[in-house]
């Protein structure tokens, strides 16, 4: 077993082998985690949230569902959920959101860097799963980003079905819900 600590507004490596378990822990409650895989040995094969709406027909991931490549092969299975709610369909935060948001993204901390350094790739747009993110989707297709409704000590766990290299950042948004207001830490357990 090997526990990794993710600091508030960082990205992290950690290389899984086929069938090995992890836990993504929300260790204070209301902190987004930006999930993110590649193939083991080939970043042209990467977690495609798309991919695995279309494979599961939801926009929602539940137990027992897979999260496919976007080469359509399956790379985790969600085996445990605390939450139950998780998003598919936001980018990661990067400098240009944070200026048409907020105005302020210069400098900023933001994951697709952090997980693109992690990586030592260059993708220039990243689609997470974004776990714990609450997106309500409203009947007239209108969204709106809401706290996140995982509490401290909440977790996923998702089963590896292939050897996987994963790039998970803690989430750099603090300026609305979407992460209760402030960044916080997470713990990724690797068993």
């Amino acid at each position: 077993m090997k526990e990794y600590i993710i600091n508030p507004c960082s990205g992290i490596r950690i290389e899984v082998l086929k069938g090995q378990k992890i836990d993504i822990i929300d260790i204070e409650g209301g902190q987004v985690v930006d999930f993110f895989a590649e193939m083991k040995g080939d970043s042209a094969e990467f977690l495609s949230p798309g991919v695995t709406i279309d494979c599961n027909e939801s926009l929602r991931l539940n137990i027992g569902d897979i999260i496919y490549s976007n080469k359509y092969r399956p790379m985790f299975r969600v085996i445990y959920d605390d939450v139950g709610e998780h998003d598919l369909i936001h980018p990661c935060c990067r400098k240009e959101m944070f200026d048409f948001f907020y105005n302020n993204g210069k400098n900023h901390s933001n994951c697709l860097d952090n997980i693109n350094n992690a990586l030592a790739t260059s993708h220039p747009i990243i689609t997470p799963v974004n776990l714990f993110m609450y997106t309500k989707i409203n009947t007239d297709g209108s969204i709106e980003v809401l706290a996140p409704l995982s509490k401290a000590g909440d977790k996923i766990t998702l089963e590896a079905l292939e050897d996987i290299t994963l790039g998970i950042a803690a989430c750099s948004v603090s300026e609305s819900d979407c992460n209760s207001g402030v960044c916080t830490a997470i713990k990724v357990i690797l068993y």
